[in-house]
């Protein structure tokens, strides 16, 4: 151990110094508000709430995202249920698309022996066909 300057510097075997007085007399800040930390050394924020706001931010491009694509699906599910009361009616896009349908999300496709594809919105679906008519259909759960 060698005191440099009123520091204590401990030199290890692989050459590397280590300051414990300057280790000890630093003041940890919090993450989100920037005050001082007091408790656990490891700590990194000073409360719930700043956790929650840091994580919160860190994370809110990517939950965005997700969140307007859900949005997205569920009003096309329930514009597809409001259409379709019976489970299977014919409409036209037209009419889909001025209740706010939009036809690029989807959640997954079917198609069938003789070629035809079935988009689907969760249970609810359609299959486009000729001209500007579409055929709504609401896929029911056999008992997996």
């Amino acid at each position: 151990m060698f005191i440099v300057d009123n520091f204590r510097l401990q030199t290890f075997a692989n050459g590397y110094n280590f300051d414990y007085l300057s280790l000890m007399n630093t003041e940890k800040t919090c993450l989100d508000c920037g005050s001082v930390i007091h408790g656990r050394a490891d700590k990194k924020f000073c409360n719930d709430l700043c956790r929650n706001n840091y994580n919160n931010q860190l994370n809110s491009n990517s939950y965005n995202l997700v969140r307007n694509i859900n949005n997205v699906l569920k009003r096309n599910r329930r514009i597809l249920e409001e259409l379709n009361p019976t489970g299977k009616t014919k409409t036209t896009r037209e009419r889909m698309a001025a209740k706010g349908f939009n036809f690029k999300y989807l959640t997954h496709k079917y198609d069938t022996q003789n070629g035809k594809t079935y988009h689907f919105c969760y249970e609810y679906g359609y299959l486009p066909l000729e001209g500007d008519e579409v055929l709504l259909v609401k896929r029911e759960d056999k008992g997996e």
